[in-house]
């Protein structure tokens, strides 16, 4: 027998024939092991995506161990893998996905080998692009069970595709791939991102909803399948006679709900821009386990419609989500990470957040005021995950006791110190029931730390054997349960929620954190009422205390650069800072001149400043707020290059400020563009003369290029040269060359300037100016030197440090 095998691995690998021989030893093999022979009839199964990342990964192994388990059972079994590629391409690499995957562990070695000879004999690749690759796979199909004699039980499609590609397949399975006969089923598997929002997710609904009916979708949740997750509604039904008492706003201070990642995402960055972590993680695996929690307990476990129910009356209880509901953080790196994969320029700024903890409550009687934390995040100090019940404790022990250790029930996702999925509970709490025969109590406490408690604390119930939540959330679809999947109304009414948090932190800029061990406090939250807050508030450190053990132990430094006062900090507390400053420059001049003059500029360095100012300043004297424009692209105001353009969708078009403290550079006159006889240089100098007191700008903001020019001040030009008059046409090397400028001596004449210095690509630039001499000509942002004002460099790390 152990030849023959060694030969059957040679055969051609898309032959759909298989031995007698073959099938009476996996068979004979499958009822050693206990299992019933059950009468059933032929399944053919799709992946489209097969030879995908998630089919690599996870799929086929589920698949394979399905099949494994159904062997005997009276199922016989086509599976095939659908992609673009053609056929001769995409085989062998398909083929080299199903020799890579293994059996259970209480597989012998021989079964294992015959099982997967089995798998490879009745597996093909096939070219799924157009309606007749479709037609020609249903015809296959049918002529198959025709041939064969067969009885078909039904079709499952597994669309591992981008979901814009789900209503195409969706259309062209339902009018070429319908199975014919009402016994037999149709299952299509969709896989996670369901929308982007509520709308887009009521869109893809009803388009889905066009050809296919909702008990033929299983959009899958791959958390649903973890086995800790799925025991979430079991054990609370087994413990009932405890839990009823304890399970309220009585005796529950707080539930936490974490998912913990310590790789960033890199090779993802152009899904994950669109998404960010609340769409990516929180909005799907941590509600469901929320619901599970807290939704009321269903009289039948096995009742999907009565969970459902029970479900959406748990969402329509949730208290809406805003912006004082969440704080978000974006790891360090994430920015360079999205430029190199989106091909974006070094100013190119990304407020995708990596971090969010969000704060829910319920009306709910039961858990009406119990806070509820939703957290997750990537690069952050561990990779683990869990739900988190803390009971309040009114005992007071005079010495160490029992009695008043932390009260707690926590759901062990896995990884982390434990490393295991497991339940917790406080041995102060009760000892839970351990009734299903795949669950068992685990006695032997190694010397490990649980959320800061000795595992010895706990009593601990594990599974007696691990299983892929993929592998477990397959064979539920095979079995048409559809409890671990999430259907349109549980979709819609999750998105509900969600929403409006999502447009509310859309302009936020999220805070900066280094990644690691390093993050130490700076993403800790404290509560507040129903609002979160992060804990640590900017700290203001001198010079003398900078280049200790790290760079990551402080937020703002002040000192000196090139002689001018200099202020650096991770880019979100940079923005913060600058923002105050700007607002205390206004309400300062406003007290004094009852006007405030600011003079801004565009590109994309200062957006995230624009959207702290006009979204977070409330009390910013706007009213009083004249907006004037440092430089000026010579392009229409509608072009997006023009800088005013992006002071009005930043800024402008969120604050009430009258429309006549607005003063856009006219480079648009007479229907041409900054045209020297027409003076708009002039005209625009006029302006400040009749409306500035002595031409002096409270507050003038300014960049950097990486070629030393500020405003539109290049090196080596008639602009740069001049400090006669306040604005000048300006030449610039890259197109649109032609440029309005404020000169060396209207910018000279501020009571204040600030340079604005963000992003890595600035270092070497950073570096170099911190050594060279004034020299206007070569180094135009070097002729700042305000005469009876100052000068404030605004660096961040990025560009200080690199």
């Amino acid at each position: 027998m152990y030849s023959f095998i060694g030969r059957v691995w040679t055969l051609e690998y898309h032959s759909m024939y298989v031995t007698p021989l073959l099938l009476l030893l996996a068979t004979c093999a499958s009822r050693g092991h206990g299992e019933e022979q059950q009468s059933g009839g032929h399944v053919s199964i799709v992946v489209v995506g097969g030879t995908g990342d998630l089919a690599k990964k996870y799929l086929w192994q589920g698949f394979f161990q399905l099949y494994s388990k159904q062997v005997s059972s009276g199922n016989s079994f086509s599976f095939y893998a659908g992609g673009q590629s053609p056929v001769d391409k995409a085989t062998p690499i398909f083929f080299g996905i199903l020799k890579a995957m293994s059996c259970p562990k209480d597989v012998s070695d021989e079964r294992c080998a015959v099982l997967k000879e089995q798998f490879l004999r009745l597996a093909q690749y096939r070219q799924l692009k157009s309606l007749d690759d479709y037609q020609d796979l249903a015809q296959h199909v049918a002529r198959q069970v025709r041939d064969e004699g067969l009885t078909e039980a039904g079709r499952l499609f597994y669309l591992s595709v981008p979901a814009f590609a789900y209503a195409d397949i969706a259309d062209k399975i339902n009018s070429s791939c319908r199975p014919v006969g009402a016994a037999t089923w149709l299952r299509v598997v969709l896989e996670k991102p369901f929308g982007h929002d509520l709308r887009s997710a009521q869109v893809l609904a009803a388009q889905l909803g066009k050809a296919l009916r909702d008990e033929e979708m299983y959009r899958i949740d791959h958390y649903l399948g973890k086995q800790v997750v799925s025991k979430i509604l079991p054990f609370r039904v087994e413990n009932k006679k405890f839990l009823d008492p304890i399970w309220n706003k009585h005796h529950i201070e707080r539930i936490e709900i974490v998912l913990k990642e310590t790789l960033d995402v890199q090779g993802r960055i152009p899904f994950y821009d669109q998404y960010g972590v609340i769409r990516d993680v929180i909005q799907n695996h941590l509600t469901e386990v929320l619901a599970l929690l807290t939704m009321r307990l269903p009289a039948n476990l096995s009742d999907s419609e009565e969970i459902l129910q029970n479900k959406l009356w748990l969402f329509s209880s949730l208290l809406p989500l805003g912006k004082n509901q969440a704080v978000v953080g974006q790891y360090q790196g994430y920015q360079s990470e999205v430029r190199q994969e989106l091909n974006k320029t070094n100013d190119y700024v990304s407020i995708t957040p990596t971090f969010a903890a969000v704060l829910a409550h319920t009306d709910a009687a039961q858990f009406d005021g119990v806070p509820i934390l939703l957290i997750s995040g990537k690069m952050l100090d561990e990779r683990v995950g869990y739900a988190r019940v803390v009971f309040k404790n009114d005992m007071f022990c005079l010495q160490h006791s029992f009695h008043c250790k932390p009260k707690e029930i926590i759901f062990y996702f896995g990884h982390g110190s434990l490393q295991y999925p497991a339940i917790l509970v406080s041995k102060n709490l009760f000892k839970p029931s351990v009734t299903e025969n795949e669950w068992k109590e685990v006695t032997d406490h190694a010397n490990v730390n649980v959320l800061g408690s000795p595992l010895s604390d706990y009593y601990v119930q594990t599974p007696k054997a691990q299983r892929e939540a993929y592998a477990e959330l397959i064979s539920h679809i095979f079995a048409g349960h559809k409890n671990s999947f999430i259907s349109t109304e549980n979709l819609l009414a999750s998105w509900d929620l969600w929403t409006p948090l999502l447009e509310s932190l859309a302009d936020s800029f999220p805070r900066v954190y280094p990644g690691g061990a390093d993050n130490g406090d700076m993403l800790d939250v404290h509560l507040k009422g129903k609002e979160i807050a992060y804990i640590r508030d900017v700290v203001l450190l001198g010079p003398d205390q900078v280049g200790g053990e790290s760079t990551r132990s402080f937020l703002i430094m002040q000192g000196k650069y090139r002689g001018a006062d200099m202020v650096s900090a991770w880019a979100e507390e940079l923005v913060e800072r600058l923002a105050a400053d700007i607002q205390e420059a206004a309400e300062a001049a406003v007290l004094q001149d009852g006007v405030f003059h600011l003079a801004l500029s565009g590109g994309s360095t200062p957006i995230a400043l624009f959207h702290r100012l006009a979204l977070h300043h409330f009390s910013f004297p706007w009213s009083n707020t004249h907006i004037w424009m440092v430089d000026e692209r010579c392009v229409p105001p509608t072009d997006p290059e023009c800088n005013f353009h992006t002071i009005h969708q930043h800024v402008l078009q969120h604050v009430r400020i009258p429309y006549h403290n607005i003063h856009p550079m006219p480079v648009q006159f007479k229907q041409r563009l900054c045209v020297e006889e027409d003076a708009t240089a002039e005209l625009y100098q006029e302006d400040i003369g009749r409306l500035v007191n002595g031409s002096r700008f409270h507050f003038v903001l300014l960049g950097v290029g990486h070629d030393g020019h500020t405003a539109s001040l290049f090196p080596h030009s008639e602009a740069a040269n001049s400090h006669n008059g306040l604005v000048v046409l300006a030449e610039s090397p890259v197109k649109p060359h032609r440029r309005m400028s404020l000169t060396f001596g209207a910018l000279n004449r501020a009571h204040r300037v600030a340079l604005l210095v963000m992003g890595k690509g600035k270092h070497e630039l950073v570096t170099q100016l911190s050594r060279v001499k004034d020299d206007a000509n070569k180094w135009p942002v070097t002729g700042l030197k305000p005469t009876n004002g100052t000068l404030v460099w605004y660096l961040d790390y990025d560009a200080l440090l690199g």
